[in-house]
């Protein structure tokens, strides 16, 4: 057990050192979603009426911004874990038989690292051009809490399907489905507003309850069950991706 946690830490610090090390994928990823909450706030913000009471576009759209982050950051992670399954780097773990939970561990760890700090960003964003939460101490612990399940969801999603990929350059173009996901969703437009061949899947898809807990406990409006569908999502997501990238990792190194 304790090898298996030194280990895993290791795996952490080296991926976290990579991703310092590729400064493009890191400011890309920081970029994207600043430069979609600029976008949406001043080009489409004053032609979007959400209605039930939210004011002005910002705080709408704010919530959605913060897990597109979680979106973008999941195609550097996909485009590393598929980068060290293209490379001998796998055989020398295994000579020193370190296990895949942890490498797969120290892609995931990094990757919430990264995201946290984009996260972090947009906030300060959004504060910038109106944002103003009404949210009290457990209304944020509460959001802290939602997103950092959808960002390890994400990222364990992102490390199964960079082991199903054939490379990096396939692995972040399977991930753009996943930085695709909010756009159906309550993110940017309310759900009602779209086609009604739409409504069906962009209430009941995983990121919409997800969404709407942030927006709600951001602002101070009614939540209902939206946080407990959240989570349930989250730890679905993650349980059966942890799952799959455990027996890809088994399949890929046999």
């Amino acid at each position: 057990m304790a090898d298996a946690l030194t280990h895993s830490a290791t795996m952490v610090g080296r991926s976290v050192r990579l991703s310092s090390r590729n400064p493009d994928a890191v400011i890309t990823a920081l970029a994207l979603p600043v430069l979609l909450m600029l976008v949406f706030v001043y080009l489409f913000g004053g032609a979007i009426d959400t209605g039930g009471g939210y004011g002005r576009y910002v705080d709408y759209v704010a919530p959605g911004v913060l897990v597109l982050c979680a979106g973008f950051g999941a195609g550097t992670t996909a485009m590393s874990v598929a980068d060290d399954m293209k490379g001998a780097v796998i055989d020398r773990f295994r000579s020193l038989d370190v296990g895949g939970t942890a490498v797969l561990a120290g892609h995931v760890a990094a990757s919430v690292v990264r995201n946290l700090a984009a996260t972090v960003l947009v906030f300060g964003v959004a504060f910038a051009v109106g944002f103003r939460p009404a949210a009290g101490i457990g209304g944020w612990l509460a959001s802290a809490g939602i997103l950092l399940a959808v960002i390890t969801a994400i990222s364990w999603v992102a490390a199964a399907v960079g082991l199903l990929a054939d490379s990096p350059e396939a692995a972040g173009g399977f991930t753009f489905f996943l930085a695709f996901l909010p756009y159906p969703s309550s993110a940017f437009v309310p759900v009602d507003s779209m086609p009604g061949w739409l409504h069906g899947f962009a209430e009941h898809q995983p990121l919409t309850p997800v969404i709407e807990s942030l927006r709600g406990l951001l602002l101070g409006h009614p939540v209902g069950g939206s946080p407990w569908e959240a989570l349930a999502w989250c730890a679905g997501l993650t349980a059966v991706s942890m799952a799959a990238a455990a027996a890809l990792f088994r399949r890929r190194t046999a």
